[in-house]
């Protein structure tokens, strides 16, 4: 009987193993990368699940046949007794240590490209994080460049902004950077198909950049945990050609001038 428990338990390694190795057949696994730096992002995931996939079958294997052989209803052998080894626990210490150093060392490429190296260029549009939605806010696309407080106004903060909400659009094959806030609590905005997670912090404005390569459309969720709505707090991420982009800001804009007008010009007609 101790033996078959010893069995049962082999089972997890070599199940954990083989669900890991069908999964993306069966497309249970990462979703399809449509971004410039995902190929660097999903590099440093397979490395180090390569890495401590490789300590898990060990320690795993090691533990079963540990299980196998000290049974106690096999095992005569007299029990003895150590008080450990200092050579040995050095070992082991440094070891985990060293790999840790490692891969520290060696995401810092990846690290830099998605977090620090940020493109010189204005910010595309912002992106405030509240529960339970997504408000988005773009420039306008076609400013009157003969009127300089038109160029003004049409510019991110300016007066001639567009607002919505968990629509997320923006052009293929073109750098985007938004700038990340938070109106209440700790959001997670995350874009699973271009390899982008990034905490919105209360208080701050945090930049955020990628490049789409496929069009599409594609989801957009928290990734923390922000109360009872956290559920539904996912919108809609479309990626389309600049044209396509610049005809449905100018589409979304005349609807917001429409639903602004309409209440002020029936205030009008009420009035004496």
């Amino acid at each position: 009987m101790a033996k078959f428990w010893s069995l049962v338990f082999l089972l997890v390694p070599i199940l954990g193993v083989a669900i890991f190795a069908v999964s993306p057949g069966y497309k249970w696994w990462l979703p399809p990368d449509i971004s410039v730096h995902g190929r660097t992002i999903d590099h440093l995931f397979y490395f180090i699940l390569y890495l401590t996939g490789a300590a898990f079958v060990v320690t795993e294997g090691a533990l079963f046949w540990f299980l196998w052989r000290f049974n106690s209803t096999d095992n005569r052998d007299p029990v003895k007794f150590t008080h450990g080894s200092h050579a040995l626990e050095v070992v082991w210490t440094i070891l985990p240590a060293a790999t840790l150093l490692f891969i520290a060392i060696y995401q810092m490429n990846a690290w830099a490209e998605s977090k620090i190296d940020k493109p010189q260029m204005p910010s595309t549009l912002e992106v405030m994080a509240r529960q339970f939605e997504w408000r988005l806010r773009y420039p306008y696309p076609h400013p009157n460049l003969s009127d300089p407080q038109d160029v003004e106004d049409c510019k991110l903060g300016g007066k001639k902004n567009i607002f919505l909400v968990n629509d997320l659009h923006i052009p293929v094959n073109e750098e985007i950077v938004l700038d990340l806030k938070s109106a209440d609590v700790l959001h997670s905005f995350f874009l699973p198909n271009m390899r982008v997670k990034q905490d919105a912090v209360p208080g701050m404005k945090i930049p955020v950049w990628f490049r789409a390569t496929t069009t599409g459309t594609y989801d957009l969720a928290c990734a923390e945990l922000c109360g009872w709505g956290h559920y539904k707090m996912k919108g809609r991420l479309t990626v389309e050609s600049r044209a396509q982009f610049d005809e449905w800001l100018v589409k979304k804009y005349q609807e917001q001038q429409a639903t602004q007008e309409a209440p002020a010009a029936a205030k009008s007609e009420d009035s004496p």
